[in-house]
């Protein structure tokens, strides 16, 4: 006979254990299924971003930031240190320790919360029910629970090219790539996204030669066209080789190491490195998640089709997070958890606005040096849509604290509709931004205009100020940058 919970959550990543949580708060008996084990091969919640994603990363740049600040800007300071170098297995084990605080912090807060952790792989069949198999037992009868509500939180996995197959060993994925035991001499990089920035940055500062090939003729396209130009440029400047409009073809062993084969605008070129990560995107870990006869639509790119709350095709079933449209964020799907259970948790004849994700106030970040960091549409994308703007834009140069910190790269451009003044978008670039973006975040989700922010009054010396001098450009009366 199978287990019976109001609600039963399938992954636990940000979406699925934040949801969880959220459920089990509001007075629902929550169970969450997750398969993912640790290096000792126990469970470990938190899904990509805790254990191969977002948190070993930022440890990762964290650390190797901190060598090349001794290495090239310590002097300028006064501080002298010479011939310093990088343990490379004392920096892994820092960034395990950091991912076992944390994924062992979910289990206790699903203690603490009274969700019911089981470790296995879920399966959604008909008349909401999970079939769970532990992995490490295939032959093992499923085990069987049944929901009144069903939320479905896969996560995602990285996109593997058919002319590139991952073997863990020369070709890598980003995982892989946390985890190299020494620099790679060369390391080659396909894709100059999020993940191919931020991995290259940190092999880069601890010695490799880091060649990045982008497909796309454009870089960051995502990025206002003003800060991606002065990302390409500061990172050129760091070493970074980034080449774009380079499709690569294949890669094959050789005498010297991996030989990659790439077309660039209509030319073959080839490129001998050590290792490749392969960097391309993620796609929905929804393979076999699902039976046929379920009523929930998965489209061709693996993606669950759900509406504007998160409903799939089956009564009761829910689906969130990366498997889903919008952007693969953990704090979009974090936000989408609590939103599915708080709509839960009110019942059918709630409001629908009683928990909303606005998809134009999530902010983005890469977290480079400098880092990188938007919240809404960019200056080209609403040109190209015909919406009239005004921008104001202002150095971090030019503010005290930089300089006082040596962080005196990058500038923040604020954009607001030329009639209403509302605030469409902001981008920053430089030291800090990743904090930077939430004040312009929450201006946005309150509706707010440029002049709202130039009428707040922000402390001295702070970065913060250049999102200040930012709003008052807008109007053309910043006061510590030239007209």
């Amino acid at each position: 006979m199978a287990e019976s919970y109001d609600v039963v959550v399938v992954g636990g990543g940000p979406a699925g254990y934040v949801a969880a949580i959220r459920c089990a708060q509001l007075g629902l008996t929550t169970a969450c299924i997750d398969d993912r084990v640790d290096a000792r091969g126990k469970p470990s919640l938190g899904g990509t971003c805790l254990n191969v994603g977002c948190i070993p990363s930022k440890a990762l740049l964290d650390s190797s930031e901190q060598f090349a600040r001794v290495n090239h800007q310590f002097a300028e300071h006064g501080i002298s240190i010479d011939n310093a170098t990088m343990d490379v297995g004392k920096m892994l084990a820092r960034k395990d320790g950091i991912v076992g605080k944390l994924t062992g912090g979910i289990a206790q807060l699903f203690k603490a919360n009274q969700v019911t952790a089981i470790h296995g792989r879920g399966k959604l069949e008909k008349d909401r029910t999970i079939s769970v198999r532990d992995p490490a037992a295939d032959f093992a009868e499923p085990r069987r629970l049944h929901a009144t509500h069903i939320i479905l939180a896969p996560g995602s996995i990285p996109i593997e090219l058919p002319d590139l197959p991952f073997d863990h060993q020369s070709v890598v994925d980003s995982t892989g790539a946390l985890a190299f035991e020494r620099p790679p001499d060369t390391l080659g990089i396909v894709g100059a996204g999020v993940i191919g920035l931020e991995l290259g940055s940190v092999w880069n500062r601890l010695g490799s030669r880091v060649i990045l090939l982008e497909a796309l003729d454009e870089f960051l396209p995502a990025v206002d066209h003003h800060i991606a130009r002065e990302a390409a440029r500061q990172f050129k400047l760091q070493g970074l080789d980034i080449r774009l409009g380079a499709a690569v073809q294949k890669a094959h062993a050789s005498a010297d190491g991996l030989q990659v084969t790439y077309r660039q605008h209509g030319e073959e070129h080839t490129l001998t490195v050590q290792r490749l990560i392969v960097a391309v995107g993620r796609r929905p870990a929804t393979a076999g998640l699902i039976a046929p006869e379920c009523g929930v639509t998965v489209d061709a790119r693996g993606f669950i089709e759900v509406d504007a709350n998160c409903r799939t095709g089956m009564e009761n079933v829910w689906a969130i997070g990366d498997a889903v449209r919008g952007p693969m964020l953990a704090h979009k799907g974090s936000e989408e958890g609590v939103a599915v259970a708080e709509r839960i948790a009110a019942g059918p004849d709630a409001d629908p606005a009683i928990a909303h994700v606005d998809f134009n106030t999530v902010p983005w970040v890469i977290y480079t040096a400098p880092e990188i960091a938007w919240v809404g549409h960019s200056e080209n994308r609403l040109k190209a849509d015909g919406v009239p703007v005004r921008t104001g834009s202002f150095p971090f140069a030019a503010t005290g604290r930089a300089l006082a910190m040596n962080e005196p790269h990058g500038l923040v451009k604020m954009i607001a509709h030329a009639h209403t003044d509302r605030l469409l978008g902001v981008h920053l670039i430089g030291s800090q931004v990743s904090e930077l973006i939430a004040e312009c975040v929450l201006a946005m989700e309150y509706r707010a205009s440029s002049e709202d922010l130039a009428r707040t009054i922000h402390a001295h010396p702070t970065l913060s100020e250049a999102v200040h001098e930012a709003a008052l450009a807008v109007d053309r009366r910043a006061i510590h940058k030239a007209s």
